[in-house]
């Protein structure tokens, strides 16, 4: 608990700005920015997309819907691949946080490293692939996009809840766990296990990635592991590694991407994932000097105990950022029981498990692979798009979606299936 309580005082500033932001970029910058830019097979989409996808907030599963959706929507396979391969990666709050404890040289190598694998992706997915965009042309746009405040008072109160409350309910337990694992790596695993691949990186490199490819990790919680294992001995070049293809990737993003975009797709998304980290990990641990990265790890890490003349600003944010992680789960809880707020538009764009008893014409759905709220907006997105629809809700909890409207149990599935997820009548 010392180790985990020593790094959640480090991060806490920095995680706290970086909602924010990732509140900011929500509600001021719409959705139609980023598919306006997407559409044609060139290196121009894939770099707008790369460039869209680093700054925003996304999971590795949260990611998925966004961008079957652009695709559907118009996006060329190639900028698909590259906004799959940077948003998850990197995000405001996951930068902020790198910075915090693992210093400013791992804060400005990750996203760019992140830029590197997802063109990398981009021009292999445009080169190689062949892509469907003649079939998507009857794309109708973004005409689900959430409804957005009018006022400035509502836009505020939609940037805290965003960043705050939403962002606290998508990746606080992953953050969470993330510190949990990395404190367990820091007490249990014996220094001489990760010493004998001090000298040989690539094998280090190959084992990280062999753990993190299947494994779900986000961004912000996977600093914590990749510090602790800096600590236990692994050089920086292996923690980018695992900071890059964790996030990245996992089972459920492997199997999206070959049910939707294709197995020749997945084998560039995956190639581009793996050969991009591990040239960056060794150009870490060859080219760049290693005191970049040590002495910050061992000065704001080493020390998980509160030692004397603590920042009290840093513990008052912990304390702030826990309140907040509470708040959240009990916010979680209590739309179970109640409904959407009629004054603020983007509440009704969250999850909830009440419906109205009176809707006509209603069934429920069983959808499997919704992780975070992410996840469950761009399933809610898909089926309101169905004419015929007149209302929507889902339940993250329960991984389940009650749909009202003349609508056909195979409209429903095909729908939920084309932004990634399965969807079965209950």
């Amino acid at each position: 608990m010392e180790e985990v309580l020593g790094l959640i005082n480090e991060m806490s500033p920095f995680l706290l700005l970086g909602f924010l932001l990732a509140g900011l970029l929500h509600v001021f910058v719409p959705a139609t920015f980023y598919n306006r830019y997407m559409s044609d097979a060139s290196f121009r989409s894939v770099l707008y997309a790369a460039l869209f996808g680093i700054p925003l907030p996304l999971c590795s599963c949260g990611v998925l819907p966004t961008a079957m959706s652009l695709h559907r929507e118009g996006a060329s396979k190639g900028a698909t691949v590259s906004f799959l391969i940077a948003t998850p990666q990197t995000g405001v709050d996951s930068i902020f946080a790198t910075y915090a404890l693992m210093g400013l040289p791992f804060a400005i190598l990750r996203p760019v490293a992140a830029l590197f694998t997802s063109l990398m992706g981009g021009c292999l997915a445009n080169v190689a692939v062949k892509d469907d965009s003649a079939s998507r042309g009857d794309a109708k746009g973004p005409q689900s996009e959430e409804s957005r405040p009018a006022t400035l008072w509502g836009k505020v109160c939609a940037v805290f809840k965003y960043g705050f409350v939403d962002m606290m309910q998508s990746i606080g337990r992953w953050l969470i766990l993330g510190l949990v694992v990395a404190g367990l790596i820091t007490v249990f695993v014996p220094d001489s296990f990760f010493m004998q691949f001090s000298d040989k990186p690539l094998v280090g490199m190959l084992l990280v990635l062999l753990c993190a490819i299947p494994m779900y990790l986000c961004a912000t919680g996977s600093i914590p592991i990749a510090v602790a294992l800096m600590l236990k001995g692994l050089g920086p070049g292996t923690a980018l590694v695992l900071l890059m293809a964790g996030p990245a990737v996992n089972v459920a993003s492997i199997l999206v991407v070959k049910k939707v975009l294709g197995l020749k797709t997945l084998l560039v998304y995956l190639f581009s994932i793996i050969t991009g980290a591990i040239i960056f990990g060794l150009g870490i641990d060859y080219l760049l000097p290693r005191e970049w990265f040590v002495p910050t790890m061992m000065s704001d890490c080493a020390h998980c105990g509160m030692p004397e003349g603590t920042d009290w600003f840093n513990v008052a944010c912990s304390a702030l950022l826990m309140a907040l992680l509470v708040n959240a789960v009990i916010a979680k809880y209590m739309r179970k029981t109640s409904q959407p707020c009629p004054s603020c538009q983007s509440c009704a764009a969250t999850t909830t498990a009440s419906v109205p008893e009176e809707m006509p014409l209603e069934n429920r759905y069983k959808i499997e692979g919704m992780r975070c709220i992410h996840c469950a907006k761009g399933v809610k997105r898909a089926i309101a798009d169905i004419d015929g629809v007149e209302q929507v809700v889902v339940d993250l909890d329960n991984s389940t979606a009650m749909v009202k409207g003349r609508v056909s149990e195979a409209q429903v599935v095909a729908a939920v299936d084309s932004v990634g997820f399965k969807a079965s009548r209950l």
